[in-house]
């Protein structure tokens, strides 16, 4: 049997079936895939040459290499604190009045507006005055009847003193008439006080203002009947012009604030507003009061202002700041220059070779942005006021040049 040989040089590739898919093509997305993959490794690779070949760190020799870090400084100077004591407080009118009837009767007229200013005295409301007038005449005949009486009682008391000087009538008649004369005269005082009452009623009809200040809202009409128990009122009248405030300060503060104001001392006062930004008025320390409250352990004071411009209105909370001395002469610093960490209270101090230190300081009363140092500090040291954040003890520091002001010419720093 004969064996069929198949040669390789005339061997062809198997023909695929006319319904098979075709081959997918080859895409570029492979490739790129791995020139990244040998980008990561050669990375790697220098990253842990590096960290290989990197010396390892001196211990200390960071912070001498380290570059100088910016800051802002002050000087040390000597000047002025005011000690300000500051507390809430609230506007109290010296005279608050509830414009009252004293006498019952009808509301004929209203002569004011309300929120008008009226001065001590000025013509408020009138009242039906006519039933007071009558009881007046009534009265006024009362007593024109009784000083009549009293004449014919002592007309015929001298009579009779005559006739008992005859031993013409019975001396009992006599004395008798001395004891009706006299009666007389009592009932004449009795009249002339029902007549002064009734007039007194009768003023009282014509309302004044009993101080000088503004009227608040009207609290009754016209026409109405209106009596001493009605509880409202007519109007109620308020003092602005002078005014006071009422604060309170915490007791520590009292023997301080003594001192001064037994001394004679005028203490000025400011009033800001509720949330201590506008300042409304400028007084001084009236009086102190009494006792020390002992639930809250504060003390009230009240300050006088003359508030001619209103800006203090009655009941009105309002921030008060007293100025209970001012020490002269007292080494100060900024306020910005304060820290506190664990050596306590401290400032960083700049020395001669731009390194800085931490010098802890005791300190005073603070007045605004600057603050008192009791020790700690000289006259004319530099301290770091900006960038304190990053410093440490004995870390270099850089300072700025100040900019040259407007038209002078700026100083070349020296190398």
């Amino acid at each position: 049997m004969d064996e069929h040989v198949i040669h390789p040089e005339t061997a062809k590739a198997p023909v695929p079936p006319r319904d098979a898919p075709p081959a997918p093509a080859r895409t570029r997305r492979g490739g790129w895939l791995g020139w990244l993959l040998l980008a990561a490794l050669i990375g790697a690779g220098g990253v842990a040459w590096y960290q290989f070949r990197a010396p390892a760190p001196v211990p200390g020799k960071a912070a001498t290499q380290a570059p100088p870090q910016p800051v802002g400084v002050a000087t040390v100077t000597q000047g002025d604190i005011r000690v300000v004591l500051d507390g809430l407080g609230a506007v109290s009118p010296l005279a608050t009045v509830t414009v009252k009837t004293q006498i019952a009767g009808q509301l004929q007229r209203i002569a004011f507006q309300e929120g008008q200013m009226v001065k001590q005295g000025d013509f408020l409301a009138q009242i039906d005055p006519r039933p007071y007038q009558a009881a007046l005449a009534q009265f006024q005949g009362q007593l024109a009847h009784d000083q009549a009486l009293l004449r014919q009682s002592q007309v015929d008391l001298a009579r009779y003193q005559t006739l008992l000087k005859q031993d013409s009538i019975a001396r009992q008649q006599a004395e008798d008439q001395i004891y009706l004369v006299q009666q007389y005269q009592g009932q004449i005082i009795a009249d002339q006080a029902q007549i002064d009452t009734q007039k007194l009623n009768i003023a009282y009809c014509h309302i004044v203002a009993p101080v000088t200040g503004r009227v608040g809202l009207r609290l009754v009409d016209e026409g109405n009947f209106v009596q001493p128990s009605d509880a409202t009122g007519l109007v109620v009248l308020t003092q602005l012009q002078p005014i006071s405030v009422v604060f309170a300060l915490p007791e520590d503060d009292l023997p301080l604030v003594l001192t001064h104001f037994r001394a004679g001392e005028t203490l000025p006062v400011v009033a800001y507003d509720r949330a201590n930004q506008a300042r409304l008025a400028t007084g001084v320390l009236g009086t102190i009061d009494n006792q020390v409250d002992t639930t809250t352990g504060m003390f009230k004071l009240r300050a006088m202002f003359d508030n001619a411009d209103e800006g203090l209105f009655p009941n009105q909370f309002v921030n008060a700041r007293l100025l209970a001395e001012t020490l002269h002469g007292v080494v100060t610093v900024p306020v910005a220059a304060i820290q506190r960490g664990a050596p306590g209270i401290f400032v960083y101090l700049v020395n001669a070779d731009n390194t800085v230190s931490v010098r802890t300081v005791t300190l005073g009363p603070t007045d605004g942005d600057k603050v008192q140092v009791a020790s700690g500090l000289a006259v004319g040291e530099t301290v770091v006021v900006d960038g304190t954040d990053r410093l440490r003890d004995g870390a270099r520091v850089s300072i700025p040049a100040a900019p040259a002001r407007r038209g002078q010419p700026q100083s070349p720093s020296k190398p």
